[in-house]
């Protein structure tokens, strides 16, 4: 009887057949980036949680995992670029005083449009008119604690370092440890600042590494999030309120237009390229309404761009603490908001004592209205933190050309694909970001917590709390997808 011989082309005809698949993978991968991949990413979460409300509010945890992902890299990759950002430059304390002076100036000037933008835009839309005050219920569930000058500089000095470090959203006593330990090795030996210097460089390449790891699950996490929200509030509810959310959209809209564009022309930032550079940060925020989850990747995509790494790691780890635009803008008209649903009139004085403190409490305005900016404040979320993120890249790119450091020479040997001697933020780029556009990837730097601004009560007040590229190096610069 004749035997058949084995077939040894079995795994030929197995890889034969699959080819279709690998080559159509292979082709959307070239095609397509993470930008891309985000925004499907939201208008099937968007589908999902309208028409599949309680399994997109199932899937919550899912968009939880991205989020807290990102921040275990928060503190050691914040510590570690700030570190070498500082300490690599020598013993020149007078240049950090002097980048640290041109930051805040630039964060209290901005913040300060935006707050008046905010109360102008509230007094022509009016959109707390109509209401019926006396249905509404004061919500029993807002948070008790007053913020003071007193916790805040509790917040700045941490009880201890680790602990710190083990809080990613501790952004600014993360800071504050890292501006000290900097100091201190700038006065310490060449050869303890050589070790210390070398092995926060590396950690900062290696904590790059894991961001590029994460970002991977980016678009699924943005997915879940975004369904999540829309699942559990349901797009019905911006019915209600439609005139609120609608005017902080638009408001936000007209500052980043009448404040923000002007900066970046006067200061003459290549318009498109920072476009592009912001793209998925700011995308990310706005599906995850944590400005956390899309630090990496500004702070990435800003060292890409041209801004040297020691002022990505000082300016936007410390914007987020004093320059949030989104969250201020977004409390000056949820302060006039209440005040006109409770009918209460404020004069123009009133409303600048209101615009100063950033709290109802000393404009007695009744806590009842809350109820209705908790039903949509997760949208409105969305739109104030992913106008935080565009404000402090805009901030990065500001300083930078402030201080005559835009696109220097160390960036433009990265472009030419030159090895260069620097920071470890420096380093981060020429070969990697190469790779990754190729292959439709994006990977990212830097991290920072979620500025979100949210409405809080104590003793009838509204106060904020700070809860809120991948690139290509082609001959011609860094494209940013």
């Amino acid at each position: 009887m004749k035997v058949d011989a084995p077939d040894n082309n079995q795994p030929g005809k197995f890889a034969t057949a699959f080819a279709p698949v690998a080559n159509a993978f292979r082709l959307v991968k070239k095609h397509t980036n993470l930008t891309i991949w985000i925004v499907v990413a939201m208008i099937v979460g968007i589908i999902v949680g309208k028409f599949a409300p309680e399994f997109a509010v199932e899937i919550k945890p899912m968009g939880d995992v991205f989020v807290r992902l990102i921040g275990n890299v928060v503190g050691p990759l914040i510590f570690s670029t700030l570190v070498v950002g500082i300490a690599g430059h020598g013993s020149d304390m007078a240049r950090v005083g002097r980048l640290a002076l041109k930051s805040i100036i630039y964060f209290e000037v901005v913040t300060t449009f935006a707050l008046i933008i905010g109360l102008l835009a509230v007094n022509i839309a009016k959109p707390g008119s109509g209401f019926v005050g006396q249905s509404i219920e004061t919500p029993s569930d807002l948070p008790s604690k007053k913020i003071t000058w007193i916790t805040e500089m509790e917040s700045i000095v941490p009880e201890a370092f680790f602990m710190a470090m083990a809080d990613h959203k501790a952004v600014l006593a993360i800071v504050f440890c890292a501006a000290m330990f900097s100091v201190a090795i700038m006065k310490a030996d060449e050869e303890s600042k050589r070790v210390m210097i070398a092995f926060n460089s590396s950690l900062s390449l290696i904590m790059f590494k894991v961001v590029e790891l994460i970002m991977n699950y980016a678009p699924i996490g943005i997915g879940c999030a975004i369904a999540a929200t829309v699942g559990k509030y349901g797009l019905g509810v911006l019915v209600v309120t439609g005139k609120l959310v609608g005017t902080l959209y638009a408001t936000l809209i007209v500052f980043v237009l009448i404040v923000l564009l002007p900066v970046l022309l006067i200061a003459r930032i290549p318009l498109f390229q920072f476009i592009r550079a912001v793209g998925p940060p700011f995308l990310m925020a706005f599906a995850t309404a944590s400005s956390e989850s899309a630090l990496p990747k500004a702070m990435e995509n800003m060292v890409a761009f041209g801004c040297p790494p020691e002022i990505v790691a000082f300016v936007i780890p410390t914007g987020y603490s004093f320059n949030l635009d989104g969250s201020t803008l977004y409390l000056a008209l949820a302060s006039m908001f209440c005040a006109q649903v409770a009918g209460i009139t404020k004069s123009v004085g009133e409303q600048i004592v209101m615009m100063l403190t950033l709290m109802l409490g000393n404009a007695n305005i009744p806590l009842y209205p809350l109820s209705l900016i908790m039903g949509v404040d997760a949208f409105m979320d969305m739109a104030r933190t992913s106008i935080n993120v565009l404000g402090n890249m805009t901030a990065c790119c500001v300083v930078a050309k402030w201080e005559g450091v835009f696109r220097n020479e160390a960036w433009q040997a990265r472009q030419n694909g030159e090895l260069i001697d620097g920071p470890a933020m420096q380093e981060v780029d020429v070969e990697q970001f190469s790779q990754i556009q190729h292959h439709g990837n994006n990977h990212t730097m830097g991290g920072l917590h979620a500025e979100k601004a949210s409405i809080r009560s104590s003793s009838s007040a509204i106060e904020t709390h700070s809860g809120s590229s991948a690139q290509q190096r082609h001959t011609s610069g860094d494209q940013i997808v």
